[in-house]
C-alpha cells in the first residue's frame, strides 16, 4: 500500500466504504495481519494513464490458503489437487478477513473514462494467473456491476447471500418494530428486556472517546471468542492501534457493561450511509447479549444517525427474525485450467439457481415484516 501512497489510492477508492480505504488496508499490512507470514502477500495492481497518473486500483493478494475469505472454494481446491493440479498459491482481490461488499475495480472519481479503466483492471487481473503461473484469481464481495464487467472478460460469476437491515425512514426503534409482524415484534422486545433485566448498559464509542484501555479490553474479548470458535485470531493487537490512529472517526465500538465492568463489545465501521458490523467478542455468556450488542444496538445507531443500512457480516439466518433481510452478494472467479473452469462453471450455475430460490423463499415465507411492509429489494 505504501508503494502506491494514500493520496493516489484514496483518489480511486473514495470515502464511501472505509474497508477499501488506504487507512484500513495499510493497517492490515503494517500490523502484519495481512502479511506473507499469514498467507496474505500484498500484490495490489494499478492502472495508469499515459502521463503516469494512477487512474484505477484493485486490492490484491497472493494467497497460500483460503482462510479469511468467506466465499468458500475449499472443494474446488481439493478436487483440483486430487486431480494432480496445484491450486495454491492463488490470487485474491478482497478485503482481508472482512466479508464486506464493496468496490474492487476502483477508478478516480474525476476520470473521463471510468468504464474503460474498470475493463482494463479486469483484463489485467485475468492476465496475471498465466503470467505468474498461478491457478486463478478470485474477486470476492464486489459490486454486481463489477461482476458483470469481469464476466465480460472471462470471469465466472458467483452469488451468495448476506442479511442486511434496511432503514425505511424510521425515527425510533419502535417505528421499526411497528413494521414487523406481532410475533417477531414481541420476541425482539422480550430479548431486549431480558438483557436490560440482567443489568447491562451499552455505549457507542467513536473518535477520541476511544482509549487504549477500550482496545485492550476488546482485543481480550476478540481473542476469547476466536479461540473458542476458530482456534486462531486473524487480527493482531497492533491492528487495533493502527485502526485507532488512522480511522477512529469511522469506528463505532459498542460496549456492554455489567456491574461497572465492560464484558463484551462489537466493532463497527461507519461508511457514508452504512454501518458495517465486523468483530464481536465477550467474556460473558448471558443469552441474548450477542443479539443486543451486535444487532439491536446497531439498528439504534443507524436510526439515530439516519443511515440506510446495517451490514452485519456473513451468514446468519438467525438474523432474519431480527429484521435483517436477504441480499445477494457477488464475486468473480478466473480459473486458468480449462477442466477446472468447466467443472466450476457447472457448479456455479446450479448454486446460483438454488441461492436465488432460497432468497425468494426467505423473503416470501420467512420475512418478519408485515405483508404490506415487505421490502421488494433483493
Amino acid at each position: 500500500m505504501h508503494q502506491i501512497g494514500a493520496d493516489a489510492w484514496d483518489a480511486c477508492a473514495g470515502s464511501a466504504n472505509p474497508f477499501v480505504s488506504f487507512a484500513f488496508l495499510s493497517a492490515m499490512e503494517d500490523s502484519q495481519s495481512a502479511h506473507p507470514d499469514t498467507g496474505w502477500q500484498p500484490f495490489h495492481i494499478i492502472c495508469q494513464d499515459e502521463d503516469g497518473t494512477i487512474a484505477g486500483v484493485a486490492p490484491l493478494y497472493v494467497k497460500g490458503h483460503s482462510y479469511g475469505e468467506y466465499v468458500f472454494d475449499w472443494a474446488w481446491a481439493d478436487a483440483f489437487q486430487r486431480a494432480g493440479g496445484k491450486y495454491y498459491p492463488k490470487l485474491q482481490s478482497a478485503v482481508p478477513f472482512s466479508p464486506v461488499p464493496g468496490p474492487r475495480l476502483m477508478v478516480r472519481a474525476d476520470h473521463p473514462a471510468p468504464a474503460e479503466i474498470k475493463t482494463a483492471l479486469a483484463r489485467g487481473l485475468a492476465a496475471l494467473p498465466e503470467q505468474l503461473g498461478l491457478s486463478g484469481v478470485h474477486v470476492t464481495f464486489c459490486s454486481e456491476e463489477e461482476s458483470q464487467v469481469m464476466a465480460q472478460n472471462g470471469f465466472l460469476a458467483r452469488t451468495g447471500i448476506q442479511y442486511h437491515w434496511k432503514n425505511r425512514d424510521y425515527q425510533t426503534f419502535d417505528d421499526f418494530l411497528a413494521a414487523l409482524n406481532s410475533r417477531k415484534r414481541k420476541n425482539i422486545r422480550k430479548e431486549r428486556q431480558q438483557v436490560v433485566e440482567a443489568g447491562y448498559s451499552f455505549a457507542a464509542l467513536s473518535g477520541d472517546d476511544l482509549k487504549t484501555r477500550h482496545w485492550d479490553q476488546f482485543f481480550r474479548f476478540y481473542r476469547d471468542t476466536t479461540d473458542r470458535k476458530w482456534g486462531e485470531a486473524y487480527l493482531t493487537r497492533e491492528f487495533f492501534d493502527l485502526l485507532h490512529d488512522r480511522l477512529r472517526d469511522n469506528v463505532v465500538l459498542v460496549t456492554a457493561s455489567r456491574d461497572g465492568d465492560i464484558v463484551a463489545g462489537a466493532l463497527n465501521l461507519l461508511g457514508q450511509d452504512t454501518l458495517y458490523g465486523r468483530n464481536w467478542g465477550s467474556i460473558d455468556r448471558t443469552p441474548m447479549l450477542h443479539f443486543e450488542t451486535c444487532y439491536y444496538q446497531a439498528i439504534d445507531i443507524a436510526i439515530e444517525r439516519g443511515l440506510k443500512t446495517v451490514e452485519a457480516g456473513a451468514q446468519g439466518e438467525h438474523k432474519i427474525q431480527r429484521g435483517y433481510e436477504p441480499v445477494l452478494t457477488h464475486s468473480a472467479h478466473f480459473l486458468r485450467h480449462p477442466g477446472l473452469r468447466d467443472a466450476v462453471a457447472r457448479f456455479l450455475a446450479q448454486e446460483r439457481s438454488a441461492i436465488e430460490e432460497d432468497s425468494l423463499f426467505i423473503r416470501e415465507e420467512h420475512s418478519p415484516y408485515r405483508k404490506n411492509d415487505k421490502n421488494p429489494q433483493t
